[in-house]
Parts: C-alpha cells; sequence; structure tokens
C-alpha cells in the first residue's frame, strides 16, 4: 500500500489515480502528525450489499477492507 502526505497526493494526483485503478490501495496521511485520514481504493475491491435479517429491504451495510469484526460477528449481534 502507497501512503503519501496531502501536499504529495496534491502533486501527484494523476499518478496516484493510475496506482489506484490499477488495483493499488493508497493511504493519505495530514497534519505535521502525519495521521492517517483517508484511504483510495478501487471502486471494484468494493463488497457488494447484504440485506441485514429482519432489516431486508430497509437497511443495507458494507463492510470494506480492515474491519475489526467481521461480517459473520456483525450479523449475529
Amino acid at each position: 500500500m502507497k501512503t503519501l502526505t496531502v501536499a504529495e497526493f496534491k502533486s501527484n494526483f494523476s499518478d496516484v489515480l493510475i496506482r489506484v485503478k490499477n488495483g493499488e490501495n493508497v493511504k493519505i496521511l495530514y497534519g505535521k502528525s502525519k495521521k492517517p485520514i483517508a484511504m483510495l481504493v478501487p471502486i471494484n475491491n468494493m463488497c457488494n450489499p447484504r440485506n441485514i435479517g429482519i432489516l431486508e429491504g430497509k437497511a443495507k451495510f458494507i463492510i470494506i477492507g480492515n474491519c475489526k469484526i467481521s461480517e459473520e460477528e456483525f450479523l449475529s449481534l
């Protein structure tokens, strides 16, 4: 995964989009502390929405990437 500061991201925007298009995740860091604030991921890496039990047709959720709880754990809550 590529990691960039906001300034690097701004100055290399087109190159970053090409990396993302080619399947790479890019993390964006902010401020002097370089705290992670965003991640660009290819849209085809996103999961398809799933229905939630009794809320079927009323609510949907998508789990993307590094979640601390698995999809199965979430559905059993």
